[in-house]
């Protein structure tokens, strides 16, 4: 039997805007808006090659913010609007670019232009992208990243639209929290031949089982599994893996 193929959600950033943004800062702080060859890119946010997973997520999410632009086939370029953000002379333009960014997503501006008060719970709009195409896991990994992406630009005025309990403080440290422990995932799982076994001893200093995965080619990559391991945690693991599987798929026809 062939093997089954696997859904893909719609595309949606997989990086919150504030970090989206940041990434292509450094990108603009060594290359202007030069176009460079997307493996240079790629290096200047820190990644040692373009050909993975996070990396192909990473600049995916760059353009769906419209903060990368790609000139001609193999090169990339920050946006000019990044550099107008960066020295823009007063917070009104600043916010105005901000906004143009956040809406930038189509997926985005439909919900904005949706939901104009404010937003429903955070089960509604999960129950919305499993409407519109996602995949369980991956429609709450969105929801968490649109968040953030809201509570950063500050859509409604006030963020207290935006939290599910009211606590703004609160909800922006978690939503922080889960998106940065998806991201250490993400990066936890590089192949061999981006990252020794030494330095994955370094990634944490807590109790962790170190499962090998062979890959095609005598590869292998490493899974890090906390102890305990729980449920939860494993439907966490195979959400981000599915994630990382289906922006990958979607980074290779826009890089």
């Amino acid at each position: 039997m062939g093997e089954i193929p696997r859904k893909k959600s719609p595309r949606a950033p997989s990086l919150s805007l504030d970090d989206a943004l940041a990434r292509s800062m450094k990108i603009y702080d060594r290359e202007g808006l030069h176009a460079a060859p997307t493996e240079i890119v790629a290096q200047h946010m820190g990644y040692k090659s373009a050909n993975n997973g996070a990396a192909l997520g990473t600049l995916a999410s760059l353009r769906y913010f419209g903060l990368l632009e790609r000139p001609k086939d193999g090169l990339l370029a920050v946006a000019k609007d990044v550099q107008s953000y960066k020295f823009a002379p007063d917070e009104k333009m600043k916010r105005s670019l901000l906004l143009g960014f956040l809406k930038r997503p189509a997926l985005y501006n439909e919900l904005l232009e949706k939901y104009e008060s404010g937003l429903p719970s955070d089960a509604n709009l999960k129950f919305e992208l499993i409407q519109r195409g996602f995949a369980p896991q991956a429609a709450e990994a969105a929801v968490a990243v649109f968040k953030k992406s809201l509570l950063f630009a500050d859509y409604y005025g006030d963020a207290n639209d935006v939290a599910e309990d009211g606590n703004v403080g609160d909800s922006q440290d978690e939503l922080s929290s889960d998106i940065e422990s998806q991201q250490a995932l993400a990066s936890n799982a590089l192949p061999a031949t981006n990252i020794s076994e030494a330095r994955i001893r370094e990634l944490d200093d807590t109790e962790l089982d170190r499962i090998p995965v062979r890959l095609p080619g005598g590869r292998r990559a490493w899974l890090l599994i906390p102890t305990p391991f729980f449920n939860a945690d494993r439907d966490r693991l195979k959400a981000q893996i599915d994630l990382l599987l289906t922006k990958e798929d979607e980074a290779s026809s826009l890089v």
